[in-house]
């Protein structure tokens, strides 16, 4: 039987503040390690991560590409763990994200990634973690226990960190700005009610997620949560890509999200998602751009790299509640246990 309110609602509920609390009670952490990236001046950013901390991680590739430039590339935790191959890392950044902290490939991965010459930055939900302390730099997300097995407050934290971090490193004053108004839109993100979805995915046991940029990250993201508490396959695809091969699964009624961002892609995504509907697809989206998929209520941040993540927010609204009404209790997916510990 599904609890009244799951920890994961609580933990939703609890996204504003725990952004807040990031922002105010590691801003030093964030302005050194920020700093220390600025003065080693990496040519190149790896990052090691798993399951919702490397989407975190995505979304902080395409956030150091379009802030500094660099060129970032993700590394498989079993180079390190498995295979014991030392990488030549000299002149990189090394970005390592886990709630836990205490993965043993992470963790092996992170010390490799140091040994090679790499700067290292660990991005934990827990300070004294061992991946803290096997990094140059450690920085504490803040978002308190989570007891939920799918995460959504240590996503969000994850991803504002990176940004966050990137903003310091290249002194994004703009950026730094947009960020403190985050928990306020947050607010706001939890209020939209996608449920207008919920007619479309009945029947169906499968669905395209799309995004296009960090909104990718977005869609990859909610993609797994899906999976994780709402037992259904979801997959997520570039705007771009899903009009290749993947258009061939796509018949009337086949569900879509489009998790449009007021960037650079969003006339993209919403041309993609128009085009979708036209082949017959339940399609909902993220922007007014869009002439015929149905609309969905979002927040709009006015920046376009913190714009993506209040579309989590207000999407884990929506997936908790749907997973109640397919009357399953998404704290305990089936399987699924809250900390995987992969070697």
């Amino acid at each position: 039987m599904t609890p009244a309110t799951t920890h994961m609602r609580r933990e939703i509920d609890e996204i504003p503040e725990a952004a807040a609390r990031l922002l105010d009670g590691s801003a030093s952490a964030l302005a050194e390690a920020g700093r220390g990236l600025r003065e080693r001046d990496p040519q190149f950013v790896v990052t090691v991560a798993r399951g919702s901390s490397d989407h975190a991680a995505t979304f902080m590739k395409y956030a150091v590409e379009l802030t500094a430039g660099l060129a970032v590339a993700s590394v498989g935790p079993s180079i390190a763990s498995i295979y014991g191959a030392k990488l030549r890392l000299r002149g990189s950044a090394c970005l390592a994200v886990s709630q836990s902290g205490k993965s043993p490939d992470i963790v092996a991965m992170a010390e490799t990634a140091r040994a090679g010459g790499a700067l290292t930055v660990a991005i934990t939900n827990t300070a004294d973690s061992p991946l803290a302390r096997a990094s140059d730099y450690a920085i504490d997300i803040l978002a308190g226990p989570e007891r939920s097995v799918a995460a959504t407050k240590t996503f969000v934290n994850s991803a504002v960190a990176g940004l966050a971090l990137m903003a310091h490193a290249t002194d994004d004053q703009p950026l730094l700005r947009a960020l403190a108004g985050l928990p306020g839109h947050f607010e706001k993100a939890i209020a939209c009610d996608w449920m207008a979805l919920a007619g479309a995915l009945e029947n169906p046991q499968s669905l395209f997620i799309l995004g296009r940029g960090p909104s990718f990250a977005i869609a990859s993201e909610a993609a797994l949560k899906f999976k994780e508490t709402c037992a259904m396959h979801a997959e997520a695809y570039s705007a771009a890509e899903v009009m290749h091969g993947p258009l061939a699964l796509v018949g009337p009624g086949f569900p879509v999200l489009a998790l449009a961002a007021r960037d650079a892609s969003e006339p993209s995504v919403a041309e993609a998602a128009d085009g979708l509907t036209a082949k017959g697809a339940a399609a909902f989206i993220t922007s007014d751009k869009a002439k015929a998929a149905r609309l969905l209520p979002h927040v709009a941040t006015g920046h376009p790299l913190t714009d993506p993540l209040p579309l989590i927010v207000s999407f884990y609204g929506f997936v908790e509640a749907f997973a109640r009404h397919r009357g399953l209790d998404p704290d305990t997916p089936r399987n699924l246990r809250k900390v995987t510990e992969t070697v």
